[in-house]
This record gives structure tokens, sequence and C-alpha cells, in this order.
């Protein structure tokens, strides 16, 4: 008798049900550990990648910009790392290696800022004649074959900080402080387990493959983003899901300036112009299609996208 009655219990539609609710929660719990697991063992085999960059490479390239800025001035400049070197976002191919001439004391001190980048365009050239090299108003910019790309910034040291070129005034600027933003950074990724800068160097190579070439953020502005949409981050510290609520507050940030209030320099994005932009609506834009495919790949739990932004 209580054979048949647990035969009953097994038949019973309501009890069919609750099991089958229960295998199917089972089974989508199973499948989305593997998957959360897979989409992060591919993150964290491409940034193995990215942090294999070429050192020597690099100071190859700057020893040899050195030798050339030196020529027919008093005195030897020094060189300091800034941008995304200083602060470990660099990913090869795809940062920029932001350098700080320092012009103290030699015969280019009493200069304007665009004679001194005109030296630097000038000298440069003449050794390196097959080499793109470009004069803007803060720096001179030399694209590689190798797709990587130097900004060599005049700068003049003072107690308190440098002093760059600025743009407006064609003058040296007021003190700025580069320290100050990595700073920042080294404290929001601090206070995230060391995830924040991880994220950042993921974030870069996924844009480039997703957002057309002239709609191109600037390492230093997606650094900026990133100290804003995780200063008060709440959430689960695993890189598929940081990366993914980085694109999603990025979409919203990117339409507005950003106040550079560290001193890092004079502009974080006016290349995008005024709040609204065409070029801010462009970006936002994509990168909100590129949260939509994220949030699209976990509902389904489907590597695809995550393959093609990531896997070589």
């Amino acid at each position: 008798m209580g054979g048949s009655g647990g035969g009953s219990s097994w038949s019973s539609g309501s009890s069919s049900n609750d099991i089958n609710e229960l295998i199917r929660r089972a089974t989508e719990r199973t499948e989305g550990s593997s998957y959360n697991s897979e989409v992060n063992d591919l993150l964290q085999n491409a940034l193995k990648g990215f942090n294999a960059r070429d050192i020597e490479a690099t100071q190859k390239h700057l020893n040899v910009l050195k030798e050339a800025i030196e020529r027919e001035i008093e005195n030897s400049v020094d060189l300091l790392f800034g941008g995304s070197i200083r602060k470990n976002t660099f990913i090869n191919g795809l940062s920029d290696v932001d350098t700080l001439v320092l012009v103290n004391n030699t015969s280019l001190e009493n200069k304007s800022p665009q004679e001194v980048l005109n030296h630097f365009e000038q000298r440069i050239k003449q050794r390196l004649p097959n080499t793109d090299v470009s004069v803007g108003k803060l720096a001179v910019t030399i694209r590689y074959s190798d797709g990587q790309e130097i900004q060599m910034l005049p700068a003049i040291k003072t107690a308190s900080g440098f002093r760059i070129a600025n743009p407006e005034e064609g003058k040296w600027s007021k003190v700025v402080r580069p320290e100050s933003f990595a700073r920042k950074l080294t404290a929001v990724n601090k206070a995230q387990s060391g995830k924040v800068v991880p994220t950042i160097k993921l974030f870069k190579p996924m844009i480039d493959k997703t957002i057309p070439k002239g709609l191109k953020i600037s390492g230093y502005h997606a650094e900026s983003m990133a100290i804003e949409a995780f200063k008060n981050y709440q959430g689960s510290r695993t890189y598929k899901d940081m990366l993914t609520h980085f694109c999603r507050e990025a979409t919203n940030l990117v339409k507005s300036p950003i106040q550079d209030k560290t001193g890092q320099s004079l502009h974080v994005d006016d290349y995008l112009g005024v709040k609204d932009s065409p070029d801010r609506v462009k970006i936002s834009k994509f990168l909100g299609r590129l949260t939509k495919q994220m949030e699209s790949s976990d509902n389904l739990k489907s590597l695809t996208k995550w393959q093609e932004w990531f896997e070589e």
C-alpha cells in the first residue's frame, strides 16, 4: 500500500511539475556556472597576452627619439613616462605611450611650446624619414609600422609639478600633476580588489573592434570613465561582470565632458566636443549596442560574441 502511495505521489501533476522545475533550475545553474567560468577564463587568457608587452622594443624607440631630439641643443633632455604605461593600462598596439620630455636646463627652455614641438618634429623626421610623424598642439606623435604609437609632450619641471603646452594661449600651461591622476586610479583599483585596471585593459581592445576608427576613445578618457564607473561599485568582481558594468556606465558617461579635477592635463575628452555632441551620441549608441550584446550573451549562455572580441 505504501508503494502505491509513493507511485501516486510521483504521478500527481503538482509533484511532477515541481520536480521538473527543480531539474530546470539545477540545469540552468550548472549551465550558467559553466558559461561564466568559460567567459572569465577567456578574459583571463586575453589579459595574459596583453600583459606580455614588448618593453624592450618600446625602450629602443624612445632611445632613438631622445637622441634625435637632443641634436643641436645644449645639454640633454630627460624622459618621464606618463599615460598608460605609468598607470599599467598599456596594451601593445592599442595604447599610446605618453612621454614627458623635460627641457629644463637646455637651450629649449626659453622657447615657446610650439617652437619646441617644431624642433621635436624636425629632428625626429630627419632621424626617421619613413615613419609617420605629426605635430599637434600638445605633442608630437610618432606612429610605427608595428602599431605602436608614442606621443612626446614637451614639459618644464617645477617644484610642484610640470608645465606643458597650453594650446589655447600658445604658452606654457599652469602647473599640472600627472601623478595625481595615477594615484586616483590606483585608489579606485585597490578598492575594487585590483580588478579595475584589468577591466580597462579588456575594454580597450573590445571597443577598438566595435567602434569605428574615427570615433576612437582615448586611453585617458577610458581611464577617467572607469574611475567614475567604479568609485561606488558594489557588484560582482568577476572580469565579465565588471566589463559589462563598465560598458553600461560608459554608455551614459561618454555623453558629457569629464572635468579634469586632478591637474593631469588640460583636457580629458574635449576632442569629442560639448555635451551630447554628434560624436558623443554616436559613441554612446555603439557602447549601448555592445552592452546589449553582452547581456544577450549572458541570457543565452553563448560564448560566440566573447570569442569574437577576445580570441585572436
